[in-house]
């Protein structure tokens, strides 16, 4: 094959520094838009975000140039120091160390942007931690001690 293809979808999910309910619907949609731009600047087109106040989903393409770790490391430190510089909240922001990135099959693409749509109706039957647990369970992974 005389070319290379990639088309890789991610669901990344990171929760706010001790689960804190920093993410306030007031600022909700500020915050999202400047992490959607800082994954458009790292070449990752972002097809949703949302969540809760203190965690978020993202469902982005992955830029095949780049490892998935510098994309979340750059988009979490930026997105801290524009929260914290544009005082959006009275506490110091930041968001726990370490973040879920699950690849994304093109044929349950819709599924998964339905499920991060439907975030506040889907967090009123259950927790983030339970929510975590239960993509843990599915992917087959062991938790991280650290959270």
């Amino acid at each position: 094959m005389p070319h290379s293809f990639n088309k890789l979808w991610i669901h990344a999910i990171w929760s706010t520094k001790d689960r804190l309910p920093f993410i306030e619907p007031s600022i909700e949609k500020r915050v999202y838009e400047f992490i959607s731009s800082q994954f458009a600047e790292s070449g990752c087109p972002v097809l949703i975000i949302n969540g809760m106040s203190d965690h978020i989903h993202c469902l982005f393409l992955l830029n095949p140039q780049k490892p998935i770790t510098e994309i979340i490391k750059q988009v979490k430190g930026s997105s801290s120091h524009w929260i914290n510089g544009e005082q959006l909240i009275r506490d110091k922001f930041a968001w726990q160390t370490g973040y879920a990135a699950y690849s994304v099959s093109e044929s349950v693409l819709e599924k998964v942007y339905q499920y991060i749509v439907n975030q506040k109706e889907h967090h009123q039957k259950t927790t983030f931690l339970k929510e975590n647990e239960e993509f843990i369970k599915v992917h087959g992974l062991i938790p991280d001690k650290n959270g």
